[in-house]
């Protein structure tokens, strides 16, 4: 039988300096122990099972005497339960560890989310926008919630103040915050059931933002106001006017004229393809010209050095506004990107030609999945000819006026 060791009391265990293992009694097996440096803690020496196992119980002085045998005492109990003391504490520990992993702010896993997504959008502009109307809207209100704790309530508290006067935005703000909260679930952030989803959750709260968001369309002219239009543009100088002729003769978007470069012209195939990361669908376009808007490049003077077919008068690309301040000019109640419009609505209202047709002119994007798969050509044939009809209607409608 091995034999007890002597209790000592505080002040005997305070003189203790030697290093080894000092028994200091009061509960079998526990030890302080002296590192060769110094230092000294706590040790409780016991069977578990039929494996003897040292059980750390924390440094001395930190923890004191009598601290340190009621943790030997009570590990001692878990042992007499069957219970591993060292394997218990680790498995505490490890759900603690998990616990603190799972609480993330619903602000940090916005920002997660975006550096995870970011490297696969197109446009480096989405990253600033999907971080600007969250900084503006939610983070106010649930930025420092945890993000397993955001629920219906706190969606509702951000999207409420915005829904009816912002509602396009307010329904960014809620798709964006759905893919926040899904990021988290498939990371083991939350549980449970979305409460940012529309259909089958918000639906039943919120209004539906197509019946309460105001359209606004770009102001355009009509059709029969185009002859008097073409005819004063055309007595206009300077290369926004011509600029701005350009879009009209091709329905193009007015940030594609302005970058336009000589290198993407083709005159004698008639054919100007605007390659993909200038355009909006991040697909190259080819736009096919009639002899009108041919002969307006052939009379635009190229400067050395310059790329650009439309050059503001320092050497750069014209802003939007320019083109918008010869309309304001002019006295016309349009906008450049209204010109568009109104070749949609001659393509609709005074020819036959197919929607697609007209569609695929304006390089708008399929919307229906099936038909966009099955779509391999670009119509340039056809587009060439409704072009072409188009500068003609254009003259003749002039020459009527005239």
């Amino acid at each position: 039988m091995s034999r007890k060791a002597t209790e000592l009391g505080a002040l005997a265990v305070g003189r203790l300096r030697e290093p080894g293992l000092h028994a200091v009694g009061g509960v079998s097996g526990l030890y302080l122990q002296v590192s060769a440096k110094g230092a000294r803690s706590w040790i409780l020496r016991a069977m578990v099972g039929k494996k003897r196992r040292d059980m750390g119980l924390g440094g001395f002085p930190d923890v004191p005497l009598a601290a340190a045998r009621e943790k030997a005492r009570e590990a001692r109990a878990k042992i007499d339960q069957g219970i591993d003391p060292i394997l218990d504490r680790e498995r505490a520990l490890s759900g603690l560890r998990a616990e603190q992993a799972k609480s993330m702010s619903f602000e940090a896993a916005c920002h997660a989310l975006i550096d995870d997504k970011s490297d696969g959008w197109r446009n480096a502009k989405h990253r600033a926008q999907w971080t600007a109307s969250l900084e503006t809207y939610a983070f106010p209100f649930i930025g420092k919630v945890l993000v397993s704790d955001v629920g219906q309530a706190q969606v509702l508290a951000v999207l409420r103040p915005i829904w009816k006067e912002k509602t396009e935005t307010a329904s960014r703000v809620r798709s964006r915050m759905e893919q926040v909260l899904d990021w988290a679930k498939v990371q083991g952030l939350r549980d449970g059931e979305n409460p940012a989803r529309w259909r089958g959750h918000l639906d039943k709260l919120l209004s539906a933002p197509k019946k309460i968001a105001r359209v606004t369309h770009h102001r355009a002219l009509a059709i029969d106001a185009m002859p008097a239009f073409m005819e004063a543009l055309s007595h206009r100088q300077g290369c926004a006017a011509r600029a701005l002729e350009f879009v009209t003769l091709t329905a193009a978007r007015s940030g594609e004229v302005r970058g336009a470069l000589w290198s993407e012209m083709d005159l004698d195939g008639a054919v100007w393809t605007i390659p993909a990361e200038r355009m909006k669908a991040h697909k190259e376009h080819r736009v096919p010209l009639s002899p009108q808007a041919l002969q307006l490049l052939k009379q635009m003077p190229r400067i050395e050095g310059n790329e650009l077919v439309f050059p503001a008068p320092r050497g750069g690309m014209l802003s939007d506004m320019t083109l918008s301040a010869v309309m304001r000019r002019m006295e016309v109640d349009a906008v450049p990107h209204g010109m568009r419009s109104t070749f949609r609505d001659w393509t609709a209202e005074r020819t036959s030609y197919p929607r697609e047709v007209a569609e695929m002119a304006l390089a708008h994007t399929i919307g229906n999945a099936v038909e966009a798969a099955y779509r391999r050509g670009d119509l340039f044939m056809k587009r060439a000819e409704m072009m072409n009809d188009w500068a003609v209607f254009l003259e003749k409608a002039l020459k009527t006026q005239s």
